[in-house]
């Protein structure tokens, strides 16, 4: 299973003609490229389910909600796709996006809600070195380099400024990306380096997943 190059130049042109008139006329690509893509994704559900429990994947809609936005183009550039990890024991979410050019797989805690992010912050404040040690593994290194996200520029309330951890207190989001060229994205072996990309977070998965299912003192908060 691979995805074709008609699916991103499909892409590629509907970002240069982002209308209705346009997309209409181009029915017929479009839902070749969106049935390319739901194969796709289903064929990497069904690989990463071999190593972790997923609830299931989605391909999200192309069509933009353009309510609320400057930007009145109706349609997305892009195809993205979520991997939800099943059960209240496991979090983090899985992630692919194709767009020409900007092609990517990550995953991680993109909005944490305000407890979850409370909650990770004091776990980094008391000890920082499990994940630490996780994002110096050589294999995380080598796919994502180093955890990303969005930060506050000084400490959030309630932390000291001068804590040894504050690079990772400060944080407000915790994610992975990995990028992928268009020739990656349409070769023969992108689905295994996608299933090797998202295999790859579970270390990250798992720590994190610990941390937001327990106290500080490690007990439980999740019921049975």
């Amino acid at each position: 299973m691979k995805i074709q190059t008609e699916t991103l130049q499909f892409l590629q042109d509907l970002a240069a003609n982002n209308d209705r008139d346009w997309f209409q006329e181009n029915k017929p690509r479009y839902e070749a490229a969106q049935s390319n893509m739901k194969k796709f994704v289903k064929a990497v559900e069904k690989e990463l389910s071999k190593t972790d429990h997923l609830e299931g994947s989605k391909l999200f809609r192309i069509y933009r909600d353009v309510r609320f936005s400057k930007d009145k183009s109706p349609y997305k550039n892009n195809f993205g796709a979520g991997f939800t990890r099943a059960t209240k024991l496991r979090r983090g979410g899985y992630y692919l996006h194709i767009q020409p050019g900007e092609s990517f797989a990550g995953g991680g805690f993109w909005n944490p809600n305000s407890p979850d992010l409370k909650r990770i912050r004091e776990e980094f404040a008391m000890d920082d070195k499990p994940i630490r040690a996780i994002v110096a593994d050589p294999v995380f290194v080598k796919y994502f380099g180093a955890l990303k996200g969005e930060e506050l520029k000084t400490a959030p309330s309630g932390f000291d400024r001068e804590h040894p951890a504050i690079d990772l207190i400060r944080k407000k989001q915790y994610v992975v990306m990995r990028p992928f060229t268009d020739a990656e994205v349409t070769s023969e072996n992108f689905l295994e380096e996608v299933r090797l990309t998202f295999e790859a977070m579970r270390p990250f998965f798992d720590f994190m997943s610990e941390v937001l299912t327990t106290n500080l003192d490690g007990e439980s908060i999740v019921d049975a």
